[in-house]
């Protein structure tokens, strides 16, 4: 088996444990190196956090941080190209993007998204075209599918 490239995740203020017990999941499952949970997102130890991940938060390394901005900026100082999962009148579909690693991946809050500030910082920004009425997938299940997109280069 080949390793896998150098995948780290950003999860800035996911509101919701369950949420988050499926990113460590997926994470484990496409072999992501580790996982930033910043400002209020919960963190294992919270029960719905390791009832949802099956034990894949004792699998992925994880780290919390207080703000997403300087992050960003560290990892990039550290060679990571940063892709923001986000649909904006700027973002492209993500069929027509090819990842380059090392990868940061972005994921926004539930309800307000990936920030101006951290929209700003990401070298690309992609979104999962949607061809129903709804206008985005749960924020788990969107990394999901841009996740499994993302394996099919290694």
């Amino acid at each position: 088996m080949q390793p896998h490239p150098d995948i780290v995740v950003i999860l800035p203020n996911i509101r919701s444990a369950h949420n988050v017990g499926a990113f460590f999941r997926t994470a484990d499952a496409i072999g992501v190196r580790k996982i930033y949970l910043t400002g209020y997102t919960p963190t294992p130890g919270h029960p719905r956090v390791d009832k949802v991940s099956l034990g894949a938060e004792k699998t992925i390394p994880w780290e919390h941080r207080k703000t997403t901005p300087s992050l960003l900026r560290e990892l990039r100082a550290n060679g990571y190209s940063i892709v923001a999962l986000e649909k904006t009148k700027k973002s492209i579909d993500y069929r027509e993007w090819t990842p380059v690693f090392p990868l940061a991946i972005i994921v926004g809050n539930e309800v307000t998204g990936i920030t101006p500030a951290q929209l700003a910082i990401a070298d690309t920004v992609v979104h999962l075209p949607m061809l129903g009425t709804k206008e985005s997938l749960n924020v788990s299940v969107a990394f999901g599918g841009l996740a499994y997109a993302i394996a099919r280069f290694f």
